[in-house]
């Protein structure tokens, strides 16, 4: 007689991340950092996965459990040295723009002491030394201020481990459009299901499909160089996909552009809108300045800049509060004499 199939733990962390109460303590939120993001994800054979799964009950189970060991602060907490401790394989993190927000974190550990232990498991290839399953941030601020960081060891394969991620980041809401699609494309790296994906992320199919076309454009090395870009939303890393499909040389310039200092000195938001402007008008660049602003007498007011999808006004300081007030009281006229010019075309 054939057994009934049983749901994955996958499946079951993406319907408990919609029954769980929006109640559930902030200590279960993990706050992943992606130092070792390059790390090549292992394979995950179909054994391993198909050992991972567990019912429902199992994991509210466990995570009550979890739950009320970390309320009471005491049994199953060790102490462990933070240098002994080793980033998750499947990080879902991309660098933060600045430092301060960790900087003030670190802070107030030193102050304050560690609150919410973090959870890690037996690293497989070396016993001596953990890996993390959330808490990155915590371990980084313990290491950096030579104090032990307080943990909850698991017993956890490399399956169990990326779905307990995926169940993480399914109630996260401070992960950008791209992080998430790139767990979803480590996930997918380890052989977990389309279905047990979307579940755990709580994506449709076509969202994943979507996720695909970025993650299958864009190099890893492209995509961090940009960075979280929490702004950027799927739109826009659709079109730069869709450029980049459309002229995989243009990888090229996207690559030169990041390497530029400046470039890597901007917000991440602001390095994605240099990248997808010099992949997009790598063929018409923007032109050089082209026409002085100048008044009637010869003192300079500014320049403009002619491109193929853009102009650029660049005023000088001392006038800078007068002409754009003129500017913009001029708009609505200069908006009828350009509609008036494409009528009589």
């Amino acid at each position: 007689m054939k057994k009934p199939a049983r749901q994955s733990i996958v499946a079951s962390f993406g319907l408990l991340s919609q029954t769980a109460s929006e109640s559930d303590s902030e200590s279960m939120r993990p706050d992943a950092g992606l130092e070792n993001f390059t790390t090549p994800t292992p394979r995950v054979p179909a054994g391993v996965i198909g050992a991972t799964q567990r019912t429902l009950s199992d994991i509210r189970e466990e995570r009550d459990r979890l739950q009320a060991i970390v309320d009471a602060g005491a049994g199953g907490i060790v102490e462990l040295d933070s240098n002994i401790i080793d980033p998750s394989p499947f990080p879902d993190r991309l660098p933060d723009d600045d430092d301060a927000g960790f900087q003030e974190f670190k802070r107030s550990l030193a102050e304050d002491g560690q609150r919410i232990p973090v959870q890690v498991r037996r690293h497989p290839e070396r016993p001596e030394r953990y890996q993390i399953v959330y808490g990155h941030r915590r371990v980084r601020a313990a290491r950096e201020l030579g104090i032990a960081v307080k943990a909850i060891v698991r017993d956890l394969d490399d399956g169990e481990l990326v779905v307990s991620q995926g169940l993480e980041n399914a109630s996260r809401q401070d992960l950008s459009w791209v992080e998430r699609a790139v767990f979803a494309r480590r996930m997918e790296s380890a052989g977990i299901r389309a279905r047990d994906i979307r579940g755990a992320l709580s994506i449709d199919d076509a969202e994943l499909a979507k996720m695909r076309s970025v993650w299958r454009t864009l190099p890893d090395d492209v995509i961090i160089a940009i960075g979280r870009a929490p702004k950027i939303g799927r739109p826009r890393w659709l079109e730069l996909a869709a450029e980049l499909a459309k002229a995989p040389s243009q990888i090229v310039v996207a690559r030169e552009t990041l390497s530029a200092d400046k470039v890597r000195a901007e917000p991440s938001d602001i390095r994605f809108q240099m990248v997808l402007s010099a992949v997009s008008g790598a063929k018409a660049p923007l032109e050089k300045p082209t026409f002085d602003l100048m008044a009637s007498d010869g003192q300079s007011v500014g320049k403009a800049m002619f491109g193929n999808r853009e102009i650029r006004l660049k005023v000088e300081a001392h006038s800078a509060n007068e002409f754009a007030s003129f500017f913009r009281s001029e708009l609505p006229e200069l908006m009828k004499r350009f509609e008036a010019s494409r009528r009589g075309r």
